[in-house]
């Protein structure tokens, strides 16, 4: 019994040892460096983040989509943020008219109902020097089997509370607004005319005194719109045009070919240069 309780004695000494000849620190898991903590807070981009789902972050795999309304309108083609206050957007609703909110998106409000005959609506643009100017195109941009029309181009200068029909009520379907970051007077419209027939008032339109007067800048024919229109952002002179012939017959559409294509300007819209070979 004596030797089996020296050996215990023994052994728990030795521990008692170890224990303090081993220096405190050795016992702690070690620390991150510094070097290395923004590399896992701040991952390299991946281009297939928002193209291949199986290469998706696991920090946006718990979000979901979900309805925020209104419901009713139809489709959507057409939306606009002010681009100082982020909870404030607007859209157009293709047979609805103009929505806007003020809280990302858990409310909206309309602004045209009963103040325009604002219904169907292709293109919204805020302007990024006044916020408080908005340009609507009417007449939806998305020429399919059901479409309806609209009546020209819309400005308001009081963030949507009240609108003033600015002209080219014969256009019937705009599809893109682009506004001069410095000069909310200076606009560019992409229309592309009658759905359903031939008609001159197609083509890029341009103002520059806030759609008191335009002119007709990019014009190839009167079977032949503009569908889209970029801005260089950084020199609002720049401008690309793309032209789509279309006609929607009654049993039917025909689409492309003609004089479709890619058309530039580096004068702001006085001279145009066609891309497409």
């Amino acid at each position: 019994m004596t030797t089996l309780i020296s050996s215990k004695a023994a052994l728990a000494a030795a521990l008692l040892a170890a224990a303090v000849a081993t220096p405190a620190h050795a016992q702690r898991p070690a620390r991150p460096s510094a070097a290395a903590t923004p590399v896992a807070a701040n991952p390299a981009y991946d281009p297939r983040l928002f193209s291949d789902p199986n290469a998706t972050s696991p920090r946006f795999k718990a979000l979901r989509w979900r309805n925020v309304g209104p419901f009713r309108g139809g489709r959507v083609v057409a939306v606009a943020g002010d681009p100082v206050k982020q909870f404030v957007a607007y859209f157009g609703a293709v047979n609805g008219g103009v929505w806007k909110t003020t809280n990302g998106g858990q409310t909206w409000g309309n602004l045209t109902d009963g103040k325009t005959d604002i219904s169907s609506v292709g293109a919204i643009a805020v302007a990024q020097s006044d916020p408080n100017v908005i340009y609507v195109g009417t007449g939806e941009a998305q020429l399919r089997e059901d479409l309806t029309y609209g009546t020209g181009m819309y400005r308001s200068t009081d963030a949507g509370q009240s609108w003033q029909q600015i002209g080219l009520g014969d256009t019937h379907q705009i599809a893109t607004v682009r506004i001069d970051p410095k000069d909310p007077d200076r606009v560019f419209v992409a229309a592309m005319g009658h759905a359903f027939g031939p008609n001159a008032e197609r083509g890029v339109f341009r103002t520059t005194d806030g759609g008191k007067n335009w002119k007709k800048v990019l014009f190839l024919n009167d079977s032949t719109g503009a569908i889209d229109l970029s801005m260089d952002p950084a020199n609002p002179r720049i401008l690309y045009a793309a032209m789509w012939k279309f006609q929607r017959t009654p049993w039917g559409m025909n689409s492309g070919g003609g004089r479709s294509g890619l058309w530039k300007t580096i004068d702001g819209g006085e001279t145009w240069k066609e891309l497409t070979f």
